[in-house]
């Protein structure tokens, strides 16, 4: 079925029904609702050229994608990539990566945005004074952030979840339950989010009397490998960690391992807290001891992205509005009071 038998069948002029599949807001939602169950259910898709020529859109979401042997993509990307992909591929949306040099992003940028090439883009992993935000918002194309930069004088569209309060409320239950001498397993503290998770433990022990001495941070890429070579070296201090809070299930399981080959017990002489993406292939109810997590689905976050860049494409949302979900603090088996 081509545009204008699916526009004959509905009674409607050919405009009307592309700008209703292209969601632009001057078509009401019931139009827009008909016409694309009409087209789900005779199998119509627009003709990506024809659609470029009518709309000026290209249908296309566009993300950068740093390389180099320097650079890992580990699951939590792919996890957000596959809810963005979830919404995209109901709403005619495709996604568009451009791998470019980790260390010059920006080049890439300003390729695709000069060549049309997509209708919006999106940022992750961003960093304080983020030169690629700066950039992306001089270029005149809609964005969203995945996350939060700090120290701009400009404001900008982003999604984000309440990093610092979910540590602080990891940590502040571990202060209740006796224990003095807490460590935090990080992300890469370079980026706003492991920022974010220090400032909320940190804050958390101040209010107490306590504070979070170097010696007991490590920041490192979250896999597993580093979470249990972290958590080793944390544990045979002279004075180790009673409890430990942790950016990530992944490099949680390496902390469970660190402290089974030292012959350690969960909760008995460590107290465990990580932060859970929700990964449908790892769940915390089944690790050795069920973990005590924050719990925020970046399944669901990149869904969301993906949703507000189409409203932004086409005119439904606009400004830079700030989005902060907040965390869920689940306790499980994990935790217990300070030994001794």
């Amino acid at each position: 079925m081509n545009l204008k038998q699916l526009s004959h069948m509905l009674s409607l002029s050919q405009t009307t029904v592309s700008r209703a599949l292209n969601g632009y807001p001057e078509v009401s939602e019931e139009t827009r609702r008909r016409v694309r169950d009409a087209a789900k259910r005779h199998g119509y898709r627009p003709n990506p050229s024809a659609r470029r020529l009518a709309t000026g859109k290209s249908g296309m979401i566009g993300y950068v994608l740093p390389t180099g042997a320097a650079v890992d993509i580990d699951p939590h990307f792919v996890e957000f990539l596959s809810g963005l992909g979830d919404y995209a591929r109901g709403h005619e949306l495709d996604l568009v990566l451009s791998p470019a040099d980790a260390d010059d992003e920006e080049t890439t940028y300003r390729r695709i945005v000069a060549n049309r090439q997509v209708d919006a883009v999106y940022l992750s992993s961003p960093r304080p004074a983020d030169r690629r935000l700066a950039l992306v918002n001089t270029l005149g194309i809609p964005f969203i952030v995945h996350g939060r930069s700090e120290g701009f004088d400009f404001d900008y569209p982003y999604l984000d979840i309440d990093n610092e309060g979910a540590f602080h409320e990891a940590a502040r239950l571990l202060i209740q339950l006796g224990h003095k001498r807490l460590a935090l397993i990080n992300g890469n503290d370079r980026e706003t989010f492991a920022i974010h998770r220090e400032r909320g433990v940190r804050r958390a022990l101040a209010a107490n009397g306590l504070a979070l001495g170097e010696r007991n941070i490590r920041s490192v890429t979250m896999t597993e490998e580093n979470g249990y070579r972290a958590a080793r070296r944390l544990l045979e201090e002279s004075e180790p960690p009673t409890a430990i809070v942790c950016s990530s299930l992944i490099m949680a399981l390496g902390v469970v391992r660190a402290v089974r080959d030292l012959g350690l017990t969960i909760p008995s002489d460590l107290s465990l807290i990580a932060h859970d993406d929700v990964f449908p292939w790892l769940r915390p109810e089944n690790f050795p001891v069920p973990l005590s997590t924050t719990r925020s689905s970046i399944r669901l976050a990149g869904a969301r992205v993906a949703e507000r860049l189409a409203a932004r494409i086409s005119g439904l949302e606009e400004g830079a509005r700030g989005e902060v979900w907040p965390v869920d603090l689940v306790v499980r088996g994990s935790v217990a009071g300070a030994p001794g």
